[in-house]
């Protein structure tokens, strides 16, 4: 990393400055031989060191500087900024480049960071929390547009250009007339007829998708209802096949970013175009994220699992795993109980506020939710002991706090890419970022 710098510009930054931190953690990092993506001919504009780009990028994240122009301005004007970049200045096409392009550095960077946690005594990995939040994405819901809409007005379009195409073939004929307006609305019309057939081809990819996930789970009820008919008493109908029968009338696709999708927080709360932000915290002490995934399904209920494999094995295995009530799927816990995880999850969102301190009575048209599931009722039973419920009450004070600070504190708020993959990237950086910050805390603290 280039360090020729002035000394009066190393005077002004002080000895126990964040800067510091970064650079030295980046700096010890073992990254492989393929980690960065980089330019090894040596043509084109002028390159940087990789590390230094990655110590630039999880600095400006860290301190809420996430637009790559707002990163370019501060190697200008930020002391700090100036001090890690060598008082050099990378643009902001080659920052945006350099941070579309090393998702893989970015995902061993967060794993080296947990493991000097671990070997600086911060973290212990037992029992963590497991938690989403929805993240703004950089796009509009006015952008969306339904499937029997899409083909509406696709139909109307076709029209359209034909009547231009006549007009056009007239103008040419007639030689006073003015024909410059009418190529362009002709081409205007030809670009939306396009945006229509591939949101409409999109929605029925996302169809046969799901019906093709629907099939293959259909297909092991099959399978085990079978087997319980050859070991068993007949009982009951076997499952139906699903039917694939397209795109829902009402299905929607965004033009600017397919990949997100309307979510809201809550019956209360509007829809916003966003994405559902994934992280396991630990809740041991050290608050660290141990894993993160973005998913574009708003539910939690099928994001426990996913989150939980996600922790490196390398940093340790988590025994007991803290989750509110949207995390509630039967299949999911009893498979990850089989596996060794001991879960903490109120069945019912009554149950959740229950573990609060003060009283919580049900509106009295709404009843509490009725359980049957007979797994459900046994996590239900157990999370009536006190022990569960002294447990469980670090669950607030863990996770929460972090997407706070990830919102308030860093002022990471919405996605700034476009597309599932890349969104997952920028996640990737902003909990490496966090995660390097909160280690700065706690070792300025002397918690190791």
């Amino acid at each position: 990393m280039p360090m020729l710098l002035p000394p009066d510009l190393r005077d002004w930054v002080p000895e126990d400055d964040f800067v510091h931190f970064v650079i030295q953690a980046v700096e010890q990092m073992p990254f492989s031989a393929n980690a960065f993506d980089v330019n090894h001919r040596g043509t084109g504009s002028k390159q940087y060191q990789p590390r230094m780009m990655l110590a630039l990028l999880v600095y400006c994240y860290a301190m809420g500087i996430f637009s790559s122009r707002r990163v370019e301005r501060a190697t200008y004007r930020d002391v700090a900024v100036r001090f890690l970049t060598g008082d050099t200045h990378p643009d902001h096409d080659t920052i945006a480049e350099f941070r579309r392009r090393n998702q893989r550095a970015f995902i061993e960077a967060f794993l080296h960071v947990l493991k000097l946690a671990r070997e600086m005594g911060v973290l212990k990995v037992g029992t963590v929390s497991v938690d989403g939040t929805h993240l703004d994405a950089n796009a509009s819901k006015s952008k969306n547009v339904r499937y029997d809409r899409a083909v509406e007005l696709e139909k109307q379009l076709r029209l359209d250009i034909e009547e231009l195409v006549r007009k056009a073939e007239a103008a040419d004929a007639d030689e006073t007339a003015d024909g410059q307006t009418l190529p362009e609305e002709l081409s205007r019309r030809e670009r939306l007829l396009e945006k229509m057939r591939e949101a409409q081809a999109r929605l029925r990819a996302r169809a046969e998708a799901q019906a093709a996930a629907e099939r293959e789970a259909q297909m092991r009820k099959i399978a085990e209802y079978e087997a319980r008919q050859a070991t068993g008493p007949r009982r009951g109908p076997p499952p139906k096949p699903p039917e694939n029968k397209g795109p829902e009338p009402t299905a929607q696709a965004n033009m600017t970013d397919d990949d997100s999708r309307l979510m809201r927080k809550n019956r209360r709360a509007e829809y916003r175009q966003a994405y559902n932000a994934q992280a396991v915290v630990d809740a041991d002490g050290s608050q660290l994220i141990l894993a993160a995934h973005v998913t574009n399904c708003a539910s939690d209920a099928n994001q426990l699992e996913p989150a939980l494999q996600g922790v490196d094995a390398a940093v340790g295995r988590p025994t007991a795993v803290l989750a509110d009530c949207g995390y509630v799927n039967g299949d999911a816990m009893e498979r990850l109980e089989r596996d060794g995880y001991d879960l903490f999850i109120p069945v019912t969102a009554e149950a959740g506020n229950n573990q609060r301190r003060y009283d919580f009575r049900p509106p009295r048209d709404k009843q509490p939710r009725t359980v049957t599931d007979p797994r459900l009722v046994s996590m239900q039973t157990k999370m009536r002991g006190e022990e569960a419920r002294r447990r469980y009450a670090k669950r607030k004070q863990t996770v929460e706090p972090v997407f706070g600070i990830i919102k308030s504190a860093m002022g990471f708020r919405n996605f700034r890419l476009r597309g599932l993959r890349r969104v997952s990237l920028e996640w990737t950086l902003t909990t490496l970022a966090y995660n390097v910050r909160r280690l700065y805390a706690l070792s300025s603290k002397g918690a190791c």
